[in-house]
């Protein structure tokens, strides 16, 4: 069977008949004339616009302080440049654009601190007659610097309504240079209206309560804490039932910090996986994490079940002793970074004085050697204040616990440090008085502060776990050379400069 179409005479006859041309009334060039339309697409380009009532120029207000973009009427948002949040309130900032249908919109390369903002916008519209025009145009945007009311209220006195008052009760700060690193990095300081520092710890201002509680959601998954809420009226309005108050925070860190040495609970202990009672403090996030040096047996202990029996450490930092590595015997038995071994040691200060060795068992088998020194809690003739060390079989403890390797650095060690921190600014504690004891007292607090800083910086050094959730920077300034390199036998440990970043930007420094 074969395919047969059949042809209207009628179509044929009129597909055979040549189209009506007319001319365009502009340039003259023929055209179909069954559009309808009496001028070519080329005039209608060049003499409609259909972008004519968008402006080619606009102002966009953004705060120095915050790095915040306005978004009409009153939201101040963060947006990076060049990104989907700063071209969406680009778009909403131009007037007339609801009047065409927008198909593309990107952002054109200016350099930064032009203060400048070029967006390329593509748009289809009706000209006249069904006739849809698509065009392309440019429009410029000027970064108009101001100030936010957020910012301008942290310049007046008595404008927070909700603080944070952050404690530690330990004779160190190490704790709140760490935070402060964790804050930067993780820029949760963003909306405080300031920051205070006191003598036990740092004191948080907010404009608004939920600020305050993000802040303290933050501060609970870095380190254990407990907080308290309090709240004064401000002023009462008894004919519409309202009243405004002040909310204060009182939030406290668990005084346990790392290479502190503990005594748990017995009742702790065992529900530990039933770890050894005498250990020492090998870690602090949001948990705290025990290490027995004799059995290398880890455990974690929850921020949320510390606080409902809480203690105190046995002794901090400040009561580490220098000894002198004399031998080193490895177990064998390893677990993660640490290798047991049985060291001997001798007391740098008994050096020469007389012969006393004293023979531990150690987690640090794998980075000591003779001839090291080693940092450790001498526990022979120590006497403590406390009821859990009291109810320990005492025969049985060792008389040193060694914690950590020492390194000996000088100064020329430390000026050839290539890189920095970033710190906050935070307004300090006011000392009432001008007398010689708050003078002296305020030197001994800035010295103190001074030390502490720089045994973080030295922790930041040895523990490579710990800058993993720091932010380091390349030093600005050149490091002079140090012609005498090699007058300490065990050099200091250095950080890479593969870790640093490049960008430092409004860096404080002490």
């Amino acid at each position: 069977m074969s395919d047969y179409t059949q042809i209207n005479p009628f179509d044929q006859q009129r597909q055979d008949q040549p189209r009506a041309t007319v001319l365009c009334c502009n340039c003259g060039v023929p055209m179909d004339g069954s559009t309808g339309l009496v001028m070519c697409s080329d005039c209608i380009k060049q003499n409609v616009d259909i972008t004519k009532g968008i402006p080619r120029e606009m102002n966009l207000s953004y705060c120095r302080n915050c790095e915040r973009f306005l978004q009409p009427p009153t939201n101040w948002i963060h947006a990076q440049l060049e990104s989907r949040e700063l071209l969406a309130i680009c778009l909403r900032r131009l007037k007339g654009l609801n009047q065409v249908r927008l198909i593309d919109a990107s952002f054109l390369w200016t350099e930064p601190h032009s203060r400048r903002l070029r967006v390329k916008l593509t748009v289809q519209g009706e000209a006249f007659n069904n006739v849809i025009l698509q065009q392309a145009f440019e429009v410029e945007y000027v970064v108009m610097a101001m100030q936010c009311p957020d910012c301008a209220k942290s310049y007046t006195a008595h404008t927070w309504n909700t603080s944070i008052q952050m404690r530690q009760k330990v004779s160190h700060k190490r704790t709140f240079l760490y935070l402060e690193q964790l804050i930067l990095k993780h820029n949760a300081h963003i909306n405080t209206i300031s920051i205070k520092e006191t003598k036990d710890g740092l004191d948080f201002y907010y404009a608004k309560q939920n600020h305050a509680m993000k802040m303290i959601d933050f501060l609970r998954g870095c380190v254990p804490i407990t907080y308290k809420k309090s709240q004064r009226l401000i002023t009462e309005d008894s004919h519409s039932g309202t009243a405004k108050y002040k909310f204060t925070y009182s939030v406290e860190i668990a005084p346990i910090c790392k290479d502190d040495l503990v005594v748990l609970p017995k009742k702790l202990a065992k529900s530990m996986g039933n770890i050894s009672r005498f250990v020492l403090c090998s870690k602090v996030s949001n948990m705290i994490q025990f290490l027995d040096p004799a059995s290398l047996q880890t455990a974690d202990l929850l921020g949320s079940v510390y606080w409902r029996a809480p203690f105190k450490s046995l002794t901090d930092m400040s009561q580490l002793v220098e000894f002198i590595v004399l031998d080193v015997e490895p177990t064998g038995e390893q677990r993660g970074k640490y290798l047991m071994a049985d060291i001997t040691v001798a007391r740098a200060a008994d050096m020469g004085m007389n012969d006393q060795e004293y023979y531990v068992r150690s987690h640090l088998g794998g980075i000591l050697h003779p001839g090291d020194s080693a940092l450790g809690y001498y526990l022979a003739n120590s006497n403590f204040n406390s009821d859990l060390f009291d109810s320990l079989d005492t025969d049985n403890l060792p008389q040193v616990v060694l914690v950590k390797k020492y390194y000996k650095r000088t100064n020329k060690s430390i000026k050839k440090r290539q890189w920095k921190l970033k710190r906050m600014a935070a307004e300090k504690e006011e000392i009432g008085g001008s007398s010689t004891h708050d003078s002296k007292q305020a030197r001994q607090d800035e010295e103190r502060a001074e030390r502490d800083y720089e045994i973080f910086l030295e922790e930041l050094e040895e523990d490579k776990d710990l800058r993993q959730s720091v932010n380091m920077y390349k030093a600005e300034n050149e490091v002079a050379q140090v012609e005498d390199e090699s007058e300490d036998e065990d050099e200091a440990p250095e950080i890479n400069m593969d870790e640093l970043l490049d960008e430092l930007d409004e860096m404080k420094l002490d």
